[in-house]
């Protein structure tokens, strides 16, 4: 179980490594939104924040050899952040990732010095390779989103919400594995609401909460590649069994539509996962009480700039979830 205590650990122990992000106001006078920009954070997404809190409590209790390393399995963001952590602490580190990753985050893996293997079309298919690479060399595993350390880690994120503008009522967040999910949720418990977003065509969430635990789902479209998990965690499970989120479903068109208006309107880079949080907004799947002030995690960056002006042709309409 995670609670608030583990987030403001892993907010000491990773101070210095990471960046504390802006906190980006928008909306309307009438509406105000402000949007986190963990886009900016180091390699270009959140996920730096756990990965720096794993590696650096494995190395505090010795677990961390420095000839072996690390290995992760990612749809390519966790291996981003990895890889890099692991560079800035002198050790090696392997990324397994699926073999239809995008180009832009295998190249920079592999910039960031990682040894980078794709194996299968989607995340579950390197997992399990990676799980196998960890029993024959000994490397220390970080999960993509399964561990306290790095789902505590990511919950730094809302720490420095609520510390910057304390009268923020909700946070709204995407969810894939929930890493991120249960460590702004442990953080935030008691003192803001959090809104869960997912993709109808990935609703590892939903699809847990229906089933009374953690369920395998069928994983497509425009998010896959960073929301793409094929269940949830048991942590964010357990986070949402003990104070549940507001919950919403976005479909493919509201995440375009909201990635393209974040470029447009703000000239944010979102990846497709991270405009899902905002979709919920602007598609109205979520809709503010008034005077309820709302921020949207905008957690990732990693997407071919050549994109952000064109929206694909995915079909369907801005559905509202629960």
């Amino acid at each position: 179980m995670i609670n608030r205590s583990d987030v403001l650990g892993a907010e000491r122990r990773i101070e210095g490594y990471v960046r504390h992000t802006p906190l980006l106001r928008g909306g309307t006078a009438a509406a105000p939104v402000w949007f986190k920009c963990e886009f900016m954070q180091h390699t270009g997404v959140f996920k730096a924040r756990g990965a720096f809190n794993r590696l650096l409590a494995a190395r505090e209790r010795g677990e961390l050899d420095p000839v072996v390393g690390v290995v992760a399995a990612s749809g390519g963001n966790a291996g981003l952040a990895n890889a890099h952590a692991a560079a800035v602490l002198g050790v090696p580190a392997t990324v397994f990732v699926p073999e239809n990753a995008p180009k832009v985050k295998v190249a920079r893996l592999l910039a960031y010095g990682a040894t980078v293997r794709q194996v299968g079309s989607e995340y579950a298919e390197a997992f399990a390779a990676a799980m196998e690479h960890v029993e024959t060399s000994g490397a220390l595993f970080c999960h993509a989103y399964d561990q306290l350390e790095i789902a505590a880690g990511a919950g730094t994120v809302a720490e420095e919400i609520l510390r910057d503008e304390p009268a923020i009522d909700t946070v709204i967040v995407a969810v894939g594995g929930g890493g991120l999910y249960a460590g702004v949720a442990a953080a935030a418990e008691g003192r803001a609401r959090v809104v869960a977003v997912e993709p109808f065509s990935i609703p590892t969430l939903h699809a847990a909460l229906e089933a009374g635990h953690p369920v395998d789902v069928a994983v497509s479209g425009i998010a896959a590649d960073s929301l793409g998990a094929r269940r949830l965690g048991e942590i964010a499970f357990g986070m949402a069994s003990r104070v549940p989120p507001a919950l919403a479903l976005v479909d493919d068109a509201a995440i375009s539509a909201a990635r393209s208006q974040l470029w447009s309107e703000y000239r944010i880079p979102a990846e497709y996962g991270a405009a899902a949080a905002f979709a919920a907004l602007a598609s109205g799947a979520y809709v503010p009480g008034d005077g309820e002030r709302v921020a949207v995690i905008v957690c990732g960056a990693n997407t071919d700039p050549c994109t952000l002006e064109i929206q694909p042709d995915v079909g369907g309409d801005a559905r509202g979830g629960a």
